[in-house]
């Protein structure tokens, strides 16, 4: 596990984009924390890195915001007005899980029993004035993730 102390949203978009230097494709990441506890940020810090120049906005009410990057897909997800996690079959879920698409998954728990499993989660907690960010590997993808960090 790697904790590191994010004294700043700016501290949160960097890690972000150390992160959008160290994913492979294929990866899901499950992202935790209370409402407005920086996931959103990290992701921005990390589509913004790999050559995303729009805005990125919570998915919140659409559930999912795709994203083309080069060669690359990524799905930023927020299930937090997810009524039943039956729901991400209709919503093409099952589509993504290519093994080459990146998943960004806010509100994990809340698609239990429908979602991949995750490669590593990161979870986002309220600090002082920051935030505490711990990343947990649950794959040997997630594993070599967190063993790239300086």
């Amino acid at each position: 596990m790697l904790k590191q102390y994010l004294d700043s949203a700016a501290a949160t978009e960097a890690m972000g984009a150390w992160l959008a230097k160290s994913l492979p494709s294929g990866c899901v990441i499950y992202l935790c924390g209370e409402l407005g506890a920086g996931k959103t940020t990290l992701v921005r810090g990390l589509l913004h890195t790999r050559g995303h120049c729009g805005s990125v906005k919570s998915p919140t009410y659409t559930l999912v915001e795709p994203y083309q990057v080069a060669d690359q897909r990524l799905f930023h997800w927020d299930l937090y007005r997810l009524a039943d996690p039956e729901e991400l079959e209709f919503l093409g879920l099952r589509e993504q899980i290519d093994g080459e698409a990146i998943l960004l998954i806010e509100w994990p728990e809340r698609g239990s029993g429908e979602l991949p499993a995750a490669d590593l989660t990161i979870t986002l907690d309220y600090a002082d004035d920051g935030r505490n960010c711990a990343l947990e590997a649950h794959s040997a993808v997630g594993q070599a993730v967190i063993q790239q960090w300086p």
